[in-house]
Formats: C-alpha cells, sequence, structure tokens
C-alpha cells in the first residue's frame, strides 16, 4: 500500500504552530515512507473564511519546505482539492443522500428555537475543534426528525422548508478505534450526537467532508490534534456504513504555553508567520516544531528537513502535552545563525542593520559588523539593540563604569579618559589593530592592566555595557572625529558630575 497523507487546513487566517506540526508531520510521514503528500483547502465553513488566508497557506508551506504532490495548484487525478469546488460538483450531497438510503442518515427539520431548548438538558462539553483552547456546550440531538415518514420528509422538503442531513448513530453499546498512538479508544454511543452531515446552506460540516474526501483521494494516514479524538467514532461509522478501509489515525499530543495552557491562536508567537516577523528563520521554526512531541532515536535536535525526513517514525509521538519552549526556539535558532554561510548571514542580516544605522552605508563596514554579531544573536531582531550604538551614542548611568574585576569605578574612568585622550587624538591610523597596539602601549607606560583601560574606553565610546565587539573594533568603525567626540563628551559629564541618563 503506497502511503498517502494529506494537510487540508481551513483558509481562517496564519497558520498556527499546531497545524504547522500536522503539516509537518503528515509531510515526514509521506516522505518517510516514499508515499504522497497533498493539500486539500477545506474552505466550506464560510462564517470563518478570511479573504487572502489561502493565499497565506501557499507562502508558509514554500517557506517552510513542505511540498506538496497533488493540490489546487498540482492537479492529481483525484481532485478537486478545493472543498467548495467539490460541493458546486455534487459530491457530498451524492453521499449524504446514499447515507439516507441506508438508514445511516436522515433528514432533520427542527428549527433554531427547538435546538436551543436541547441544549439546557445535556451537560456535556468538547474540546473547540478551532483549536482556541476553549470547551463549549454541544447539544445531543434527540432523533426527532428520525420518526417522521417518508410522506412527511417528502412534503416538507417539497415546501422548501430549510433542513439539514444528520448522521444517525446508535444510543447504546460502544465503539471502539484504533490510534496509533493511544491505542484502542473505547466510547460509550450514548455520547455520540447525531452530527450535521450537510448544513442547511447545502455546505457539508468538517465532519463529513474530511472522511468523504479522505476516502476519495485515497488517504492511507490521518495526521490531526489530539482534540479530534471524541469525533473518531462518529467518522469510523461513516467509514463503515459506506463499506470503506478506515484510515491509519495519528492524533498529536497537545500543544502548551509556558505555563501548561493550551497554547491559543491569540499567543504573540501562535504562528509561522508570527514568529518569522520576530527574526526566526523558518528552517528553525520547522525543526523546533518537529520536536513538539517527537524526538529521534538518537535525541539530535538541530537536524535539516531531510535529515527529519530519514529519521522520523510516527511511533516515536508522544501522547504527553508538548511545551512551546520558546528560550528554547531561541537557542535553537542562534544555532542555526552561527552555522550560516557568512555570505548568507551577511545578506538576510543587511536589511536590520540597514534600519538599525541607516547612516552607513558602506557595505565593507556594515559586512564588518554583521560578522561581530553573527555569533551573539539569538534573532535577527537582536541587531538593533546590539548595533545602535553605532548610530548614535547613548545616554548611559555612569554606575556602570564600576566594574570590581577591572577595578574601575567612575573617577577612575575619568583619570583613565583623560590621559588616553590626547594619545588618541595623535593616533592617525585608526585601524583595529593599530589602535589596540597603541592603547597595549599606553597601559605598558603606565602599568595599568588592559582592563582597567579598555572597560571605560569602549563604554565611552559605546554607552553599554554589552557590545558585539571590543573598544577599538568600535573606534575603527566609528572612526577618529566620532570616536573622539563621544570620549570628550562622556570626559566633560564626569567632570561636571551628571548623570548620563
Amino acid at each position: 500500500m503506497k502511503i498517502r497523507t494529506r494537510y487540508a487546513p481551513s483558509p481562517t487566517g496564519r497558520m498556527h504552530v499546531g497545524n504547522l506540526r500536522t503539516a509537518l508531520y503528515a509531510y515526514l510521514i509521506a516522505r518517510h515512507g516514499g508515499g504522497d503528500f497533498l493539500l486539500r483547502i477545506e474552505d466550506t465553513d464560510r462564517e470563518r473564511y478570511v479573504e487572502g488566508a489561502t493565499e497565506i497557506i501557499y507562502r508558509t508551506l514554500a517557506d517552510a519546505g513542505l511540498t506538496h504532490d497533488e493540490g489546487p495548484d498540482r492537479e492529481g487525478d483525484v481532485g478537486p482539492y478545493v472543498q467548495s469546488a467539490r460541493v458546486a460538483a455534487g459530491i457530498y450531497r451524492k453521499y449524504a443522500e446514499e447515507l439516507i438510503e441506508k438508514g445511516e442518515a436522515y433528514y432533520c427539520f427542527c428549527t433554531p428555537e427547538r435546538l436551543a431548548t436541547l441544549a439546557h438538558a445535556v451537560g456535556h462539553t468538547e474540546e473547540d475543534a478551532d483549536g482556541d483552547g476553549e470547551t463549549k456546550s454541544i447539544r445531543i440531538y434527540d432523533k426527532h426528525c428520525l420518526s417522521l415518514t417518508k410522506e412527511e420528509t417528502a412534503d416538507n422538503l417539497a415546501k422548501g422548508m430549510p433542513h439539514v442531513i444528520r448522521q444517525n448513530n446508535p444510543t447504546s453499546g460502544t465503539t471502539t478505534f484504533h490510534d496509533e498512538l493511544y491505542g484502542d479508544v473505547t466510547v460509550d454511543n450514548a455520547e455520540l450526537d447525531d452530527m450535521i452531515l450537510i448544513k442547511s446552506d447545502g455546505y457539508p460540516t468538517y465532519n463529513f467532508a474530511n472522511v468523504v474526501d479522505d476516502h476519495l483521494m485515497g488517504i492511507t494516514h490521518v495526521v490531526r490534534g489530539n482534540e479530534y479524538i471524541s469525533s473518531t467514532p462518529k467518522y469510523n461509522r461513516l467509514y463503515e456504513a459506506f463499506g470503506w478501509e478506515i484510515p491509519v489515525y495519528i492524533h498529536c499530543p497537545l500543544i502548551t504555553d509556558e505555563t501548561h495552557k493550551k497554547l491559543s491562536k491569540r499567543s504573540g508567537h501562535s504562528s509561522f508567520e508570527d514568529l518569522v516577523e520576530q527574526g526566526f528563520l523558518p528552517e528553525c521554526i520547522v525543526n523546533f516544531v518537529a520536536l513538539l512531541g517527537w524526538s529521534p532515536e538518537d535525541n539530535t535536535e538541530i537536524m535539516t528537513l531531510a535529515q527529519m525526513t530519514e529519521r522520523f517514525d510516527y511511533k516515536r509521538i508522544s501522547k504527553s502535552p508538548a511545551v512551546f519552549d520558546y528560550t528554547k526556539l531561541k537557542w535553537m535558532n542562534g544555532e542555526y545563525l552561527k552555522a550560516m554561510d557568512e555570505a548568507a548571514f551577511f545578506e538576510k542580516a543587511t536589511p536590520y542593520l540597514k534600519r538599525a544605522i541607516p547612516s552607513f552605508t558602506d557595505e565593507s563596514v556594515l559586512e564588518k559588523i554583521a560578522a561581530m554579531v553573527k555569533t551573539r544573536i539569538e534573532r535577527w531582531d537582536d541587531i538593533a539593540p546590539m548595533v545602535d550604538f553605532f548610530a548614535r551614542m547613548p545616554d548611559f548611568d555612569p554606575a556602570i563604569l564600576t566594574h570590581k574585576k577591572m577595578k574601575t569605578d567612575a573617577a577612575s574612568s575619568l583619570s583613565v579618559l583623560r590621559e588616553l585622550l590626547p594619545v588618541l587624538e595623535a593616533q592617525d591610523d585608526y585601524s583595529n589593530d593599530a589602535l589596540y597596539q597603541r592603547i597595549r602601549l599606553f597601559t605598558e607606560e603606565k602599568s595599568y592592566k588592559n582592563g582597567y583601560v579598555l572597560w571605560p574606553l569602549r563604554i565611552a565610546v559605546t554607552g553599554k555595557e554589552m557590545t558585539p565587539c571590543g573598544a577599538t573594533e568600535a573606534m575603527e568603525i566609528l572612526g577618529k572625529k566620532e570616536t573622539l567626540d563621544r570620549i570628550r563628551r562622556t570626559v566633560r559629564m564626569l567632570e561636571e558630575g551628571t548623570v548620563l541618563v
């Protein structure tokens, strides 16, 4: 049997991390087994449809490197690959009516007012399928319309009465299904609502459409979040009613934030595009998301998509909730940045450098600054606060001149800077090496420790305790005039006893 998996998103906005993981695991299962990975757009929920969201899906999958074999833009033999187009073709209505003929479904003409009275009779809840971590009441339908005669049903249809088509589920006994991670799961049939298959607007529900489409598209392995476990018995009853083969189910664990609450769509880092905008590399995001519930046998953490494909075994997916550890993501991204080719890093870093220090246009200078930050940043957004001192000398509190190890304070720093200023004024060569050698000679002449001089000098020219470079490296980039202006300003402020904040 050739493996065929699918990713079937709804175009409702940016791709949530949980949805990206579903797509990734489906992709890895297919690629690891030499199978096909399909993309299907499930746009039948018109109330939640967001204009432009389909383009976001294509863009995210492309940026993540998850290429599909078949989809709306790569038609195969089982299209169309957009559900609204399948509605227009009459596919779902045909199969719903087939279930009615078999007694596995029926027309329901109940009004919203009548249905509302049922909600108070049942205190049952289920996880909201949209993944926002909330729960909501559901109605267990009382099968009222199942008792209608064929003549009554035909008369109602002839009158054009609004209606839906419901699944006819048993009210006694149990239903058991198998999941690759959770094993055999048994559900009491009394909990199975007669779910709607075709809505009053003629569109299929998600639950019905994905069963029909998965069968017609030959999907062998279904990957989805574990919030769908409670619905799976109803899906299986549809497969059995049609006499179709049930696919392999792989229900993935919940993704939580650091407080162990379900990662919400409202979180500032819950979507792929959120993370890209925060300065994370797409390939790192994919790597990190792969580890939200799965790990290879050798516990390697940094992997390319090709390496993940080679090592992926869905039986190693955990049932325990996966924590979205933002700190770990930043560390991982830092490792990716360190490993980048110098030229590629500079190309990606350039826009961030130019925004942080717009007056710097010399590419050779920008390359030097890029090299300084390459091993020190974890995200592209870390660049600006690290290099903004090149554009403007920041105000600072003279308390930062105090350094126990260097044995410096504001007073000693003022003394050293006064002594050093004429030496730097006389220095013409402001290259890093020449400056360093001249300052080392100065420290030897004065019998000072290097840090006793370089610590206040670096703060005097950068205004910061932490910088991606040493004092002389910063001075080379700033040039003689700007360097001396900054040192004189610092000396003046220290002499006046002004707090530099």
